[in-house]
């Protein structure tokens, strides 16, 4: 059968979807990048915020017109799924089958019986068809989170965190690593967390040591770092491992302590301020980024200057923002004060002008220095390679670099350069 699948979302739920159809291609069922062509539609939801539900909403809306022509099935998985189940079956009657997270272990058996998408084998037992590009690849170390921030919904969606198991972990990066892939990222919501609850101790250092003996693999990425977790001992023993690039990714939220903790955030500014200062005091070429939240309820100027300051003063490397969504069933629900859309708008463009002049002055201290970089296209009519360093994740959100090579350089390949320009957030420079 032909399978039209999308997967909206973070990259945790990218994981999901490359095993689902790891487990349709291990049947012979083949994937196509046109959903008319399709014969059956998959579409993997993202529920965590006001505007993936619209996008996953609208996505539907759109397949089923698609399955009106077609005849194609619609199948709809993942944390809208599962979020909102009994409604959408009310309200999306055109959608073949609703597959919650919690159905996922008998995936083979729904789509079997009741779809007529014949598949054996169990979600998660079959080899992941990769939808990266084939250089890197996600290993999604635990499921779920126990940290119960206040505006945040996943513990409902996805419940409690879970480790998985470090032989499944090593299997699944072997499997990486005989695909070619050279730069793994570690992802959870909360990786600093990996290995407490199977193991009764932080096992985050040691999965990245035995990932470290697969010789094919370069880089060894690690995102959703929990700075409440992240302890001197970890920072240690992560510097000891040449795989592991020094690129820490702390969603912070807000740098303002009444802030923090109406939020539900452990710690206070002044022990973040302690952590990524001892991060920069062992990896000196260390690469900070983070996220924050504008307008969360009761958030007064006073609250969000301190987090301006607060920028000013960490000079992060990479920094995103979100304004408050207000998402039912969270404890944030129903706190009062919140800011107006406006306020939220006003206060958003503000943060992202400072961010924007700190990552220019950071950008260009680059120039005149050498970097290594992993080519992900290439030019060969201007011979520009465009690629990433270690300082960018491949989620499209941190820049890239624009090399002038002597030659055309094959993707996935690795080369030096030395940065000559800065523009924005992206770097240009030349082939050593």
């Amino acid at each position: 059968m032909k399978i039209g699948f999308i997967s909206l979302g973070c990259s945790k739920n990218r994981v999901d979807s490359e095993n689902v159809m790891g487990l349709l291609s291990a049947n012979q069922h083949t994937m196509v990048s046109e959903p008319m062509e399709a014969e059956a539609i998959f579409v993997n939801t993202c529920g965590f915020i006001t505007p993936a539900k619209e996008e996953a909403i609208n996505t539907i809306l759109q397949m089923s017109e698609i399955k009106k022509q077609t005849g194609a099935k619609l199948v709809v998985l993942g944390c809208l799924s599962q979020r909102y189940h009994d409604d959408l079956v009310q309200l999306l009657p055109e959608v073949d089958r609703f597959i919650t997270l919690d159905e996922y272990p008998v995936m083979d058996e729904i789509l079997t019986k009741e779809l007529g998408i014949m598949v054996k084998g169990v979600y998660g037992k079959k080899p992941r068809l990769l939808s990266t590009q084939p250089w890197m690849g996600y290993l999604k170390i635990a499921e779920g989170c126990s940290n119960r921030c206040t505006y945040c919904a996943i513990p409902l969606i996805r419940g409690n965190f879970r480790s998985y198991p470090m032989e499944v972990l090593l299997d699944q990066a072997k499997h990486l690593h005989d695909k070619g892939v050279k730069e793994i990222v570690l992802i959870a919501q909360d990786t600093t967390r990996y290995g407490i609850d199977l193991y009764h101790e932080y096992k985050l250092a040691n999965l990245c040591e035995e990932i470290a003996k697969l010789e094919g693999i370069r880089w060894i990425r690690i995102l959703y770092m929990y700075p409440d977790e992240l302890s001197k001992e970890m920072i240690n023993r992560l510097a000891t491992n040449p795989k592991v690039l020094p690129y820490f990714d702390l969603p912070l939220q807000h740098g303002d302590d009444a802030m923090l903790k109406a939020m539900n955030r452990r710690g206070d500014v002044k022990s973040i301020k302690e952590t990524v200062a001892y991060i920069r005091h062992v990896f000196p070429q260390a690469i900070i980024r983070t996220t924050m939240i504008v307008g969360f309820p009761g958030e007064t100027k006073k609250h969000f200057d301190n987090m301006i300051r607060f920028v000013k003063e960490m000079k992060f490397d990479r920094l995103g923002a979100f304004t408050y969504s207000k998402e039912e069933d969270t404890p944030a629900f129903d706190y009062v004060h919140e800011p107006r859309e406006s306020t939220k708008n006003k206060r958003y463009k503000e943060l992202m002008m400072v961010q924007q002049e700190i990552a220019q002055q950071l950008n260009e201290a680059w120039i005149g220095k050498q970097v290594e970089v992993l080519v992900e296209a290439m030019d060969t009519i201007t011979k520009t390679a465009k690629g990433r360093s270690m300082h960018s994740a491949p989620d499209n959100v941190d820049g890239v670099i624009y090399v002038k090579v002597k030659e055309s350089i094959k993707p996935g390949s690795f080369i030096n350069a030395t940065i000559d320009h800065a523009h924005g957030h992206d770097l240009h420079g030349h082939q050593l």
